[in-house]
């Protein structure tokens, strides 16, 4: 059914009260209604403190707020793994790190089952567009040409390894079954990209048998370095900059924050006005009702809380991610909206998208469901938690080559408690309900005996139920 002709059939249902009443079921949407579409939308090393919609006095956003106002904004949401590539490699696998990519530029295993194997077997049209970094290439990335057995199954994939440079963007890949060579990007690589995905909804716009399709956008920004185009550098003055509590007050770590973070911002924006390019294309094309969009970051960036920069530190700026789904048009559907509170994580990514769409968990997949916080009508998805929610989320650093000299865990707690530790030893704990700034550790205090023990007792819950092997320390 095209897209006017689902607009027509929502119109009529809303209009006669029978969205309620037509036949639903958990799984399988139904009869009648074409099958969701999705798209992610995936920034890089952007903090989750960095949207005005979640408060940054800074942040020029007005397309993600949108999204946060008309969808489900997840402000709890977490990287499991703060760096790149493992990140990455669980979005697509819904797989604990330590079952899939264990560190920086180590390869995703081609033969696991990820979230693109499910799409492809039930119809869909699957496509990747930007950065992967996921092939484990360690020497000259910009120009390394992924071999197609290693571009995750995609139907079209149009990429690049890695590459920190905005504006010297080059990409190769796929499209069906011809090869593209590989070329350099016109301009700014968030602009570029994006241009390929509209190009591709465009193209799936004309589609006779109106395929549903799973489609992704990486892009490199915000992270470093911190460059953007002239139009949305020129709105950020670095000593108009708002700094978290928690950057140090030197004269020095001010101005470089102040200064670092005017182009992030800066990047920040001009990744929301491409956002805003998706949304009107879909509106356009009559696509936007039946097409669920998740935007999300693989980590954040400290940009000098406690004096520090980058990511790979488990500290709020490192570890919080935006997590937003949105699209479509809530009153056709009663698709729920508003903020939630689950402390969502990466693992969770894939087996929620699949929900959105109906589409069965493979049991490979780890995490939690989470797309009944989206459906409040079991339209396509389930409407109630299928299980008990996690109350907490597991995170995992196994390299120390990347921002940190030793591995760690930590746990977050959905009532806003951190614990982390080095292996056989405590290092921090924080209660983020009253030092949301992470001011205070409280991690050797005797007065806080109980609720370490507590924490102490959930990190090894969750060590053993992931079946990793770090060693928590116990408590004298």
């Amino acid at each position: 059914m095209k897209s006017k002709a689902y607009r027509d059939f929502l119109s009529q249902c809303y209009q006669e009260n029978q969205c309620q009443q037509n036949e639903r079921c958990g799984q399988i949407p139904p009869a009648g209604r074409p099958r969701q579409n999705v798209i992610w939308l995936i920034s890089d090393q952007q903090r989750a403190q960095s949207l005005s919609g979640n408060g940054d006095p800074n942040a020029r956003t007005p397309n993600l707020d949108v999204m946060c106002r008309m969808g489900v904004n997840f402000r709890q949401a977490v990287s499991g793994y703060p760096l790149c590539c493992p990140f990455r490699g669980t979005m697509l696998t819904g797989r604990y790190h330590n079952k899939c990519v264990v560190g920086h530029e180590y390869q995703l295993p081609p033969e696991q089952r990820t979230i693109t194997d499910v799409f492809n077997e039930h119809g869909y049209d699957t496509a990747y567009f930007g950065k992967w970094h996921l092939d484990g290439c360690r020497r000259n990335p910009i120009m390394h040409v992924v071999p197609r057995e290693r571009r995750g199954r995609f139907g079209t994939w149009i990429g690049y390894e890695n590459n920190n440079c905005q504006w010297n963007t080059w990409v190769h890949g796929h499209k069906k079954e011809a090869e593209v060579e590989q070329y350099q990007l016109k301009g700014y690589e968030t602009n570029a990209l994006t241009d390929l995905l509209l190009d591709y909804l465009k193209e799936r716009a004309k589609d006779p048998d109106d395929t549903p399709f799973f489609a992704v956008l990486s892009v490199q920004p915000p992270h470093e370095p911190y460059v953007a185009p002239p139009e949305f550098l020129g709105h950020f003055q670095w000593n108009d900059i708002i700094l978290r509590p928690n950057v140090p007050c030197t004269e020095a770590d001010q101005r470089k924050a102040k200064t670092e973070l005017a182009r992030y911002y800066a990047m920040i924006e001009n990744l929301d006005w491409n956002v805003g390019r998706v949304l009107e294309t879909l509106r356009e094309l009559d696509l936007d009702l039946n097409t669920q969009i998740m935007f999300f970051s693989d980590h954040g960036d400290m940009m000098g809380s406690h004096g520090l920069y980058g990511k790979v530190v488990p500290y709020e700026e490192s570890i919080r991610v935006p997590m937003i789904i949105s699209g479509g048009v809530a009153e056709f559907f009663g698709y729920r909206t508003g903020p939630s509170d689950v402390v969502f994580n990466d693992v969770d990514i894939a087996p929620t998208t699949l929900g959105l769409c109906g589409l069965p968990v493979p049991d490979s997949m780890e995490g939690y469901d989470y797309s009944y916080y989206r459906y409040g009508d079991g339209s396509h998805g389930p409407a109630v938690p299928q299980s008990e929610e996690p109350q907490s989320a597991y995170i995992q650093v196994m390299d120390a080559r990347e921002g940190c000299d030793q591995v760690w865990r930590a746990v977050v707690t959905r009532d806003r408690w951190k614990y982390v530790c080095f292996q056989n030893a405590e290092w921090l704990l924080f209660d983020l309900n009253t030092d949301p700034y992470e001011q205070k550790n409280l991690a050797h205090s005797f007065a806080h005996r109980k609720k370490r023990e507590e924490l102490n007792g959930l990190l090894k819950s969750w060590v053993e139920k992931t079946g990793d092997t770090f060693r928590v320390p116990e408590l004298p």
